[in-house]
């Protein structure tokens, strides 16, 4: 029998730091995170927590480290078309009709009736950076919420 080790962590930083005009905001962060697992995020008003949920989200990267996902597959649905994609985190939020707005500014207005298996791979990667979007702001408020009235 073949020795297991264990398991793979879904999320993994290595010494990852990010520079930005110059200025060091995050510095050899190291974070593993296993199925199931969690992460807080905390921290006085420009201390890096929203620098480092913009590189989660794949919206800047790091100057320094690396960051690794491990996924099977990503969240996209290849069965629903791309407005069905995008509007189920909608209708979480209870906030209808941003979806197709959205899609078109992403270039991906005409494709909102096709099924988004018959994407091709740049356009699926617009349709995921829209899917992340959509599902940010619930981290995004954990950001702010705390600290919006002492600015």
């Amino acid at each position: 029998m073949p020795f297991r080790g264990p398991p793979l962590p879904r999320l993994l930083l290595t010494n990852v730091s990010c520079m930005r005009n110059a200025q060091q905001i995050l510095r050899h962060v190291n974070v593993s995170i296993h199925d199931g697992g969690a992460l807080i995020l905390t921290g006085a008003i420009g201390s890096g927590k929203t620098t480092f949920l913009r590189m989660l989200a794949g919206f800047s990267k790091p100057s320094a480290g690396e960051l690794n996902w491990l996924s099977l597959k990503d969240a996209v649905k290849t069965g629903h078309t791309v407005l069905d994609n995008v509007q189920w985190f909608e209708v979480l939020e209870g906030k209808q009709g941003r979806s197709l707005p959205a899609l078109e500014f992403m270039g991906l207005g005409k494709f909102t009736k096709e099924k988004a298996r018959m994407l091709f791979m740049g356009q699926r990667k617009r349709l995921l950076r829209k899917l992340t979007i959509s599902s940010v702001p619930y981290k995004k408020r954990c950001d702010y919420l705390i600290t919006a009235e002492l600015d």
